[in-house]
């Protein structure tokens, strides 16, 4: 699971340097599905597994207002932030098959189906970003898994 988490932030730091391209005009155009933008879609995606990771941890949600960090560099700096917290908890050792409740969802979840939701909603959240890329006549960053030399990261951990 821990690869999947480790791809996506490759991916969403490929996405960052994809991005430098772009006019801010272009970051913050309101656009068809997603959160409407292509900045606050990556904003969205950092602060969605910040809260449930820290759900799982039973720790409280700290709530981010997209229009605090309304930049590329921003939006790159809290993600960088927030990833090194979400990373300490990933490389540490839970059990996968405990329950556990978030506060905004009554229901109760393993471990286990928060992180597959967590890394799935990143996946659909950048193919949107690959639409939006089409849109503007670019090539999106690749989805690759092969070839991303994900196992270099992990042993940096």
């Amino acid at each position: 699971m821990r690869k999947f988490f480790e791809y996506n932030w490759h991916v969403r730091d490929d996405w960052f340097e994809w991005c430098k391209q772009l006019s801010k005009e272009e970051l913050n155009k309101k656009r068809c599905g997603g959160v409407e933008s292509i900045l606050h879609t990556l904003f969205h995606i950092t602060e969605v597994e910040y809260s449930w990771l820290r759900g799982i941890q039973g720790k409280e949600d700290i709530q981010f207002e997209f229009c605090n960090y309304a930049t590329l560099e921003k939006v790159q700096l809290i993600s960088d932030e927030l990833r090194d917290e979400n990373a300490k908890f990933l490389y540490s050792n839970f059990d996968m098959n405990k329950m556990v409740s978030v506060p905004w969802d009554k229901a109760k979840y393993t471990i286990d189906e928060i992180l597959h939701h967590i890394v799935a909603h990143e996946i659909h959240h950048i193919g949107q970003l690959s639409v939006w890329a089409r849109e503007l006549n670019l090539a999106p960053i690749q989805a690759h898994f092969i070839g991303r030399r994900i196992d270099i990261l992990s042993e940096n951990k």
